[in-house]
């Protein structure tokens, strides 16, 4: 959680990748942020606070930190923090995470919002690269699988499973191929931006990882169920949304 994350980060200042994981868990969460006044719709105004020459709006993690901060009945919503990270871009406002209610306290400036924004939203690219063969996935990072993993857990219901192998392409250029199966309408943007993010926030500055799509039955599912490494996305008991909510940053709340 949000509390281990920044215990990683304090613990290795010159860590980048314990700081690159604290900043996506706090893109991962959700969060509970004060606001000026009770929400209209899908539109908010959230309470700033002028803090060491700066703006601020105050955020926690739990809901209870929220209560336990304020002392009183106040007006709040609960936002994806990715949603609430491109709602502040560029408005010259910083997070103020967990004040005075836990071990994460601290404050995230407006340039460091405006950062975490703009790596979110560096999505795939297309491409027309011609898979050769693929085979198992051993030389890829610990750390991109694990990423992975955690992003895939996140997507429940978006796909059947996914398969990552290595893979060759025409002309001899090698790379990773993250592979998702029977995935459900509309979800495909989604999952390829969490796979990127998997990629961006492990710290690996170099390499590659394909994102396709599939459906069982193909003959590359078969390939891939032979070398692939296989991970299997949870199924909720109800169908889900085709895109969950925040996970699309062309459709943050909006501010008032």
């Amino acid at each position: 959680d949000i509390d281990r994350a920044h215990a990683a980060m304090t613990d290795s200042p010159d860590d980048d990748v314990a700081r690159l994981k604290f900043y996506e868990m706090v893109a991962d969460s959700e969060l509970f942020l004060l606001l000026a006044g009770d929400p209209e719709g899908d539109m908010v105004e959230p309470e700033v606070f002028n803090i060491q020459d700066q703006q601020f709006a105050l955020v926690f993690d739990k809901e209870d930190r929220l209560a336990g901060f304020v002392g009183r009945a106040v007006p709040y919503a609960e936002i994806p923090g990715r949603g609430l990270i491109h709602m502040l871009e560029g408005k010259s406002v910083g997070l103020a995470l967990n004040l005075e209610t836990g071990p994460s306290s601290m404050l995230i400036p407006s340039d460091a919002v405006d950062w975490l924004a703009q790596t979110l939203r560096h999505g795939p690219e297309q491409t027309e690269a011609r898979l050769v063969d693929m085979y198992s996935p051993g030389a890829l990072p610990e750390l991109v699988v694990d990423g992975l993993a955690q992003k895939l857990t996140a997507a429940s219901g978006m796909a059947s499973h996914a398969f990552l192998a290595a893979a060759t392409y025409e002309g001899g250029m090698k790379g990773h191929v993250l592979a998702f199966v029977d995935a459900v309408e509309g979800a495909e943007k989604p999952l390829a931006q969490a796979a990127g993010e998997a990629l961006t926030f492990s710290g690996i500055e170099a390499g590659t990882l394909d994102v396709l799509f599939a459906v069982t039955g193909d003959p590359v599912v078969e390939r891939l169920t032979a070398v692939g490494l296989r991970f299997d996305l949870p199924q909720p008991e109800t169908p889900p949304e085709p895109i969950a909510p925040g996970m699309d940053p062309a459709k943050p709340p909006k501010l008032r």
